[in-house]
C-alpha cells in the first residue's frame, strides 16, 4: 500500500507540479525583457528619419582637371559641389541662395559632361572659373575663413548642396547651360548678346531688384589717356586715338538690356565684349567721361550678365523666395528635376 502511494505522489510532482515552477519567469527577467522592448520602440523612430544619400544611377562622380597642376582627380559629384559652391557663393549668402547656386552648379556639370566631354580630355570639367566653374579643396576653403566660422560655414555649403542632392534645371527634358553671374546690375542679359549670339531660350533679359546694396554693384576703372591707347594698342597695333576729337570714344549700340554692344575707340569699333576684356571692366554695363587727364568707366554689376545673378539670388532669397522661386525668376520656361529622370 505504501508503494502505491509513493507512485501516486511521484506521479503528481512529475507531471503537475514541475511544469508550474519552470513556467514562472523571475521577476528580474521579466524587467529585463520589458526594458529591452522599451528601447526597441525608442529607437524606431532614429531609424525612420535617417536622410538617404541620393543614388546618382549615372552621373555618381566625376573627373576634375586641376588647371594649375595638370593632374586629374576623381570625385563624387556632390563632394565636387562643396568646393563648387564654396568658391563661387559666399558663405554668408541666404540658405536658399546658397541652395539655387548648388543647383544651377550640379546643372552646368552635368551639362558639360553630356555636351562637352572633348574639352579636356580625360575629364570632364576644369576647376578654372574663365573656363569652366572655380572650385577649391575643403583644407583650403577652411583655411581661408576665421577659425570662429569655418566649420559652420562649411556645414552651410555641405547642407545646401545635401539638401538639393539629385536636382537639376532642365529645358524640353534636356539639362540647360546654367550661366551665371555675380550681379546683374538689375537687369541679366540675354545670351544672344554674348558668345556669338547664340540664342538660348531659357536665357533671357529678366529684372531683379535689391542688387545695388551689395559691393559688386558699382565700379571704376580710371586711365591716363596714354594708359588708355596703350592698352588697345596691346590688341590692335594700329589704333589711334585723337583726344581733341569730340567723339573720339563714342558708344555706337546697346543690348536690349542697356549694356554696351558696340564701341568706338578713336579709328577702331569694337564690341563690348571686348572693350571690356582689354580694360579689365566688371561688365559691359558702362558709361565713361573724358576729362583733361583721363578717362573715367564707371560700370554697372559684375560678370556678363547671362543666367543667375548671384547677388540678385540672395536678394530674391532676403524677400522670401526659396530656391525654386529663384531659379525660375532667372531661367525662362524651365523645370526642377531629378537627374535620374532623365
Amino acid at each position: 500500500m505504501k508503494k502505491i502511494l509513493l507512485y501516486i505522489l511521484s506521479f503528481i510532482i512529475l507531471f503537475f507540479i514541475l511544469p508550474i515552477i519552470f513556467t514562472i519567469t523571475p521577476k528580474a527577467e521579466t524587467e529585463e525583457v520589458v526594458s529591452n522592448i522599451e528601447n526597441v520602440t525608442q529607437e524606431q523612430p532614429e531609424q525612420e528619419v535617417e536622410t538617404t544619400i541620393y543614388d546618382y544611377q549615372k552621373y555618381k562622380t566625376i573627373k576634375l582637371f586641376h588647371s594649375g597642376s595638370g593632374q586629374i582627380e576623381e570625385l563624387p559629384i556632390d563632394e565636387y559641389l562643396y568646393g563648387v559652391v564654396s568658391s563661387e557663393m559666399p558663405a554668408n549668402f541666404e540658405i536658399e541662395a546658397l541652395k539655387a547656386q548648388s543647383i544651377v552648379a550640379r546643372t552646368y556639370t552635368i551639362y558639360q559632361i553630356m555636351n562637352n566631354s572633348g574639352k579636356h580630355p580625360g575629364a570632364d570639367i576644369c576647376d578654372n572659373s574663365s573656363c569652366c566653374q572655380a572650385w577649391i579643396s575643403k583644407d583650403e576653403r577652411l583655411s581661408k575663413w576665421t577659425p570662429e566660422e569655418a566649420e559652420s560655414n562649411w556645414n552651410k555649403i555641405v547642407d545646401a548642396v545635401n539638401s538639393t542632392s539629385g536636382k537639376i534645371i532642365t529645358y524640353q527634358n534636356k539639362p540647360i547651360n546654367a550661366f551665371f553671374h555675380s550681379n546683374s546690375g538689375g537687369k541679366t542679359e540675354s545670351s544672344l548678346n554674348i558668345w556669338g549670339g547664340i540664342d538660348y531660350p531659357y536665357l533671357k533679359s529678366v529684372e531683379t531688384a535689391g542688387e545695388e546694396g551689395y559691393t559688386q554693384y558699382s565700379s571704376e576703372a580710371k586711365f591716363t589717356k596714354e594708359e588708355l591707347l596703350n592698352k588697345l594698342k596691346e590688341k590692335y597695333e594700329d589704333c589711334e586715338i585723337d583726344y581733341s576729337q569730340e567723339n573720339c570714344i563714342q558708344i555706337l549700340e546697346y543690348t536690349t538690356s542697356g549694356r554696351v554692344k558696340t564701341i568706338k575707340f578713336g579709328n577702331k569699333e569694337i564690341a563690348g565684349t571686348e572693350a571690356r576684356t582689354i580694360l579689365e571692366l566688371r561688365s559691359t554695363n558702362f558709361t565713361f567721361t573724358i576729362s583733361e587727364d583721363e578717362i573715367i568707366f564707371s560700370v554697372i554689376g559684375y560678370g556678363h550678365g547671362v543666367g543667375m545673378s548671384q547677388t540678385g539670388a540672395d536678394a530674391l532669397a532676403k524677400s522670401g523666395s526659396n530656391c525654386e522661386e529663384i531659379i525660375k525668376h532667372f531661367y525662362t520656361d524651365v523645370e526642377i528635376v531629378e537627374v535620374n529622370s532623365l
